[in-house]
């Protein structure tokens, strides 16, 4: 089993999955819901922005091109601009072509300002950071304090509906004048418009001060100015309605969790399938008015939860595990670790996570895809699958073999089998089979499959009446070859083909073995090292038979052509008794 899984740990490696622990391989593969971010999983993490407002969009209730604001050089725009490119912890990568080092929803606001001519570095330079107010998931913002000209200038920037009630200003054309609540119902009727369009709206603030800031003055964030909002759109990946098809026709229930505004998650959740007619969406603040009794009753209709926080996600993780589900917590930041290792099994991204959220995760996805989660989901049912069939291969054999040893013993008969013969098939012909097995490829149907229940036993009445009919039909084979050397040669020949029967027929039963379908379904070629296991045992088998040398040391005798036609005919047949089964099971169906 722990081979098996250490082969799945490396099939998954190679399809951008990487396993940290080796019991999430078998565990994904029991994976009921997936809770999944949205930005850089779902989406491209590509972050541009596409249109920009200020006084005047407001009451018009429509926002325009960045084009077209390069084109109007307001005042207004450029006090925008200098907010988004300061208030900003990104930068461009002057070694790889301008890529962005940081989070890409900032390095969009860099691109931003470069479309006004502005140069993000040579604008720190002018204006250094003088003080920050770093961002936080609860308060949604961040600030930072710069001197323009003589004066001492906090820009904030973050969630328009968290920044709206501390803004006593805003900014026009005309200057500053006090803010009124017609201002701040357009300006809210704008960013639903604009969320609509499944655009991600940010809103920039100023503030002149007096005297630079102490550490951790929340004051800072007061009597705000409002300059104006951007609006920029994250692409869903193309494979992911794809992938979400895929997971709901496996029984796989897909969440997304995300921190922007509920419309704008609405709009990406219906353009790849998460939400459907009959779903709900819930906001950070909803969920807050919810009791656990209350989210249990919604919670298998909730697709997407929006503007949440790292509680929320630990919430959410626990009312899906009391339901019994296994789940699957997408995350990358620092926060995100106590959800990550709440969940059966955290999933941190490999190109945005934070270290703190990689050693919390069971697996890495080193792409940040979504796909790659419903890969290594199919993997992981492969691996139980494999696990199985290995473990029926194991026992269905050793079930020929008991089978065997207690018939000539209730019928005083010389044993059939020397201890040297038992460790040969144990220690060499088993063995690699039972790899093999453990190589098998992932099956298209593996997701037409409901997940598997856990705490379902691997030993089911089903699975013991297989290996209890099919470990007798090669008995009866073995014992069969057992009889005939018996009678033509004494107890050394009836040892020799009981043997060489039972090891030969062993190693066709790895091919009945591979899955329940028949070798026909599956093709004979697909496992290739099913084919090398069978052809490695063989090897070894014929040279214990056939090379003199070998004949004391593993107890055999010399065999006559019309021996080794036999053991070969007998070996053979419980395959196509087991496999003929099959074929009729197929039929059926």
């Amino acid at each position: 089993a722990t081979i098996v899984m250490a082969l799945g740990v490396q099939r998954m490696t190679k399809k951008n999955a990487l396993i940290r622990k080796l019991p999430a391989v078998e565990t994904l593969g029991s994976a009921t819901v997936i809770c999944s971010d949205k930005t850089g999983t779902l989406t491209l993490n590509k972050m541009t922005v596409t249109h920009i407002a200020v006084n005047g969009g407001f009451e018009a209730g429509k926002s325009i091109s960045v084009e077209e604001a390069v084109q109007e050089r307001s005042s207004v725009y450029q006090e925008l601009v200098y907010a988004a490119a300061l208030c900003n912890d990104a930068s461009l990568d002057p070694d790889r072509k301008g890529e962005v080092i940081g989070d890409p929803t900032e390095g969009a606001l860099i691109y931003m300002a470069q479309a006004f001519g502005i140069d993000h570095e040579r604008l720190e330079d002018e204006h250094p950071r003088l003080f920050e107010q770093p961002f936080d998931s609860d308060r949604k913002r961040m600030t930072t304090v710069h001197r323009i000209g003589n004066c001492l200038t906090a820009y904030t920037k973050g969630a328009v509906d968290e920044m709206l009630p501390l803004c006593t200003h805003i900014l026009t054309p005309n200057g500053v004048r006090p803010i009124t609540e017609s201002d701040k119902s357009h300006i809210a009727g704008l960013c639903l418009s604009m969320s609509e369009s499944a655009l991600r709206v940010l809103g920039f603030a100023m503030r002149s001060l007096a005297a630079l800031p102490v550490e951790d003055d929340e004051n800072v964030e007061l009597g705000l100015t409002f300059i104006g909002v951007a609006g920029m759109i994250d692409p869903p990946r193309r494979e992911v309605a794809e992938a979400v098809r895929t997971c709901r026709r496996a029984g796989i229930r897909t969440v997304m969790i995300t921190g922007d505004h509920k419309v704008t998650a609405t709009a990406i959740a219906k353009q790849i399938g998460i939400l459907e007619d009959g779903d709900i969406a819930l906001s950070g603040v909803e969920l807050d008015k919810m009791s656990d009794e209350e989210l249990g009753e919604k919670l298998e209709h909730v697709s997407v939860y929006a503007r949440v926080s790292p509680e929320h996600k630990i919430r959410i993780v626990d009312a899906w595990q009391k339901k019994g589900k296994i789940v699957s917590m997408t995350g990358d930041g620092v926060n995100d670790a106590p959800a990550l290792k709440k969940a059966n099994i955290g999933v941190a991204m490999g190109i945005t996570g934070t270290e703190v959220s990689k050693d919390a995760a069971a697996m890495i996805l080193t792409d940040d895809n979504f796909a790659t989660i419903v890969k290594a989901v199919t993997n992981g049912r492969n691996v139980y699958a494999n696990i199985k069939n290995a473990i029926k291969f194991l026992l269905s054999g050793n079930m020929s073999a008991i089978l065997s040893v207690l018939y000539t013993s209730l019928f005083a008969l010389p044993i059939p089998f020397q201890p040297v013969h038992l460790l040969f098939i144990n220690l060499l012909t088993d063995s690699l089979p039972a790899i093999a097995i453990g190589m098998e490829p992932p099956r298209e149907d593996l997701l037409n499959q409901k997940p598997r229940n856990p705490k379902e036993s691997i030993m089911s009445k089903d699975f013991m009446l297989t290996l209890l009919v099919q470990g007798a039909i090669i008995g009866v084979f073995v014992m069969a070859a057992y009889h005939i050397g018996l009678s033509a040669g004494g107890a050394a020949l009836a040892s020799t083909m009981a043997f060489a029967t039972l090891t030969l027929a062993r190693l066709f039963h790895g091919f009945n073995c591979r899955a329940d379908a028949s070798i026909f379904k599956l093709g004979l070629g697909s496992n290739k090292y099913s084919i090398l296991a069978f052809i490695a045992g063989l090897v070894l088998l014929n040279a214990v038979l056939f090379i003199p040398a070998f004949h004391g040391l593993f107890m055999v005798a010399d065999l006559t052509i019309g021996n080794i036609g036999t053991i070969y005919l007998l070996a053979f047949m419980p395959t196509v008794i087991i496999q003929l089964y099959k074929v009729v099971k197929e039929k059926r169906k």
